[in-house]
């Protein structure tokens, strides 16, 4: 059973992707802020993390530069309203995975998120 993070402070979000993830067969644990969701990556080891960039203490891109640095294999997709081509190559340029912007298709996200953990 894959294990993934859903790393967002909207809790609308966080709940409609841990019921989607769930019920697609994940094993989901959903933080709420950086500082969370970097405990559970070191006591979890998901092997795959959703992040939004736009957090309040630290920002995604602090998080996924911290997952990269620190978790080797572990993949990163930010799914964000920051649309600008400057933010889509920072997240890539920080070794994101993917790079999907709000508002997205539930099973787009599936499907990405499945190949990305073949």
């Amino acid at each position: 059973m894959n294990k993934i993070l859903i790393v967002d402070e909207e809790p609308n979000i966080l709940l409609s992707l841990e019921f989607l993830f769930k019920k697609e067969g994940f094993r989901v644990y959903i933080a709420r802020d950086a500082e969370e969701a970097m405990s559970i990556i070191e006591e979890n080891k998901p092997e795959l993390v959703i992040l939004d960039i736009m957090m309040q203490k630290l920002d995604g891109y602090e998080v996924c530069k911290h997952i990269k640095e620190k978790n080797e294999g572990v993949k990163v997709v930010f799914l964000t309203s920051k649309s600008k081509q400057q933010d889509v190559k920072r997240g890539m340029d920080l070794g994101a995975d993917l790079f999907l912007t709000k508002p997205f298709s539930n099973k787009d996200l599936v499907t990405k998120v499945k190949s990305l953990l073949k």
